[in-house]
C-alpha cells in the first residue's frame, strides 16, 4: 500500500494485499476483536459466525496474566510463547491482526507481539468493517493449525506499570497520553467498569484514539495524525507513554504515533482500570 505520509508504513496491509495472500502459507490471520462491556457484543460468537478465511481467534482475556484481577494484562514470555505456538504461530510466520471495530483489539495485538520481540506484525488497515464492505470473502469454518514453535522475549522498554507511572508524575521523564473519551477523561462520563473513578493521570494529555482513524476505519495519514497528536499539546520529539481504559485503545495511539516515526513508544498497561480502582493514586479532573 502506499505510504500515506508515514514514516514506518509496515504496521499496516491493504484489504488489497490480505485478499491477494490468504493462501500464503508464511501468512497467520488473527481475529482480535475486543468489546467494552457496556457493549452487549460478544467477539468469540461474531467470530464463530463469520471471520476472514483462515483467521484464528486471539482472545485477550484467555492469552494475558491470569493472576491478576485486571483485565487482559500481558503474561510473561513462557505463556505467551506457548499459548501463540498452539495457535500454529511460529517463528518466520507474517502476522495480520485485525478486528470488527477498527484498530482496537487489533493494535494491542499487534504491540503485544513487539512486546515479546516479534517484529513481522502487521494490523489490517480498516479491519473487518472494510473487508466486508468491499465484499469480500469471509466463512464460518474454523482452521486448526498444528502447534508451531514460538520464541518469545519481553521488551520491557515498550510497558509500563504502576510504579513507573507514579514516578513520572514527580519526575516527567515521558509524556503520558490518554486514549480515552474527553467525557471519561474528565470525569464528565461513567467509567464503563464498575467502581472507577474518574478523571485523568496528573498532567497527561487527551487523544481520544477515533480522532486517529477515518469513517472507514482505516488510519488518518502522517499529516494529520501528526496533527491530532501536537493540537493536544504533545510533543512528538519527545517520549510519550500511552494509556487508556484498560490497555487497549492505548495501543491505539501507539501504533498511530508508530505510524509517524515514534517506534518506542511505552504503553500502561493497567491504565485506568488500575489507576481509577485505586485510592492511592491521585487523579486530575480538568484539562
Amino acid at each position: 500500500m502506499t505510504n500515506q505520509g508515514y514514516s514506518n508504513p509496515d504496521a499496516l496491509v491493504s484489504t488489497e494485499w490480505l485478499g491477494s495472500h490468504l493462501d500464503a502459507p508464511d501468512v497467520r490471520i488473527v481475529d482480535a476483536s475486543h468489546h467494552l462491556p457496556t457493549a452487549g457484543r460478544n467477539a468469540r460468537s461474531e467470530y464463530d459466525a463469520q471471520h476472514i478465511p483462515g483467521a484464528i481467534f486471539w482472545d485477550i482475556d484467555a492469552i494475558s496474566d491470569q493472576a491478576t484481577d485486571l483485565p487482559h494484562m500481558l503474561p510473561d514470555a513462557d505463556q505467551f510463547a506457548r499459548q501463540v505456538g498452539a495457535l500454529g504461530i511460529g517463528d518466520g510466520h507474517k502476522v495480520i491482526v485485525y478486528d470488527t471495530v477498527g484498530a482496537t483489539g487489533a493494535a494491542r495485538v499487534w504491540w503485544t507481539f513487539r512486546v515479546f520481540g516479534f517484529r513481522d506484525v502487521a494490523v489490517l488497515n480498516g479491519g473487518f468493517r472494510k473487508w466486508t464492505a468491499e465484499g469480500r470473502p469471509v466463512t464460518a469454518e474454523v482452521v486448526r493449525r498444528s502447534q508451531r514453535s514460538f520464541t518469545a522475549r519481553k521488551n520491557h522498554m515498550l510497558v509500563r506499570d504502576r510504579e513507573q507511572m507514579l514516578r513520572n508524575i514527580d519526575l516527567p521523564r515521558e509524556q503520558v497520553v490518554d486514549a480515552r473519551a474527553a467525557g471519561r477523561f474528565l470525569a464528565q462520563e461513567p467509567e464503563p467498569r464498575a467502581g472507577m473513578r474518574g478523571g485523568h493521570i496528573p498532567g497527561s494529555k487527551n487523544v481520544p484514539f477515533p480522532g486517529l482513524l477515518n469513517k472507514d476505519g482505516t488510519y488518518r495519514d502522517g499529516d494529520a495524525l501528526r496533527s491530532a497528536f501536537v493540537q493536544a499539546g504533545v510533543d512528538l520529539a519527545k517520549p510519550i507513554a500511552t494509556t487508556c481504559g484498560s490497555g487497549v485503545t492505548a495501543c491505539t495511539l501507539a501504533l498511530g504515533l508508530y505510524l509517524i516515526g515514534q517506534t518506542e513508544t511505552a504503553v500502561y498497561d493497567g491504565s485506568w482500570s488500575e489507576w481509577g480502582s485505586r485510592q492511592d493514586t491521585p487523579v486530575e479532573t480538568t484539562a
